[in-house]
């Protein structure tokens, strides 16, 4: 089990975004949140298997059909994936 925190910069506000990570998460089993930032960026948090979690960053940085990710920071995370529960849109 792995977590992985990432900032999405592009045109990922108002255009279902989040949505979007929570329909890829859910499916992966992957826990955490995704939310808004004041700059206009998206942060999301994803914790789950490493096979998962590399899915669910690559469909993050394809994302979705009305947004334009122009480019993700990916920095792993020092916690205890297992005490993040579900997956939170915020």
């Amino acid at each position: 089990m792995i977590a992985v925190r990432g900032i999405i910069f592009g045109k990922v506000q108002r255009v279902w975004f989040r949505r979007y990570v929570e329909s890829v998460a859910v499916p992966l089993n992957l826990r955490g949140y995704v939310r808004n930032l004041p700059d206009g960026c998206v942060e999301v948090l994803l914790c789950g298997s490493a096979d998962a979690v590399a899915e669910g960053q690559a469909a993050v940085e394809r994302g979705s059909p009305a947004s334009r990710v122009d480019s993700a920071q990916w920095q792993k995370v020092d916690l205890d994936p297992a005490s993040i529960e579900g997956f939170r849109v915020s």
